[in-house]
């Protein structure tokens, strides 16, 4: 039971920071003077998109108790991490002046939470796989 409130609650909370955090917390350039957006202002809404996808991932974790669905749960989350540290670096990017927001505070926090992400998921699908082995018998987790 404590993996799954551990995983399920820091996938929840991952995933919102990623998909709200660029429009609230840690935000992206504005519009051009002309009203069209910049290059970071698409990276943010695939954040958006993504970040969702790993918040539904943490409710399906709370939600599953069977280990096995649990693994796939948090594999895919692994690689949902991957697509956040990917989309400001490698798939979409942002402005070309390091001087601009994106640059300067976005994209730092989104390659942070990308990376927690990836190394979270990643143990939590390794102690999954090893069957939870150190915890007590008839814990339920």
């Amino acid at each position: 039971m404590k993996n799954r409130l551990i995983s399920g609650i820091g996938a929840i909370l991952a995933g919102l920071l990623v998909a709200v955090g660029p429009q609230t917390i840690f935000r992206l350039c504005g519009p051009k003077p002309d009203g069209t957006w910049m290059k970071c202002h698409w990276t943010g809404q695939a954040e958006l998109g993504v970040g969702l996808l790993i918040a539904a991932l943490g409710v399906l974790l709370l939600v599953f108790s069977n280990e096995k669905v649990r693994l796939g749960l948090s594999l895919a989350a692994v690689l949902a991490g991957v697509f956040v540290l990917l989309l400001p670096t490698v798939l979409i990017g942002g402005c070309s002046m390091s001087t601009m927001n994106c640059q300067r505070l976005t994209f730092p926090a989104l390659e942070i939470l990308g990376s927690l992400t990836v190394a979270g998921f990643t143990f939590n699908s390794i102690f999954l796989l090893l069957g939870g082995r150190g915890r007590r018998e008839g814990s339920g987790s």
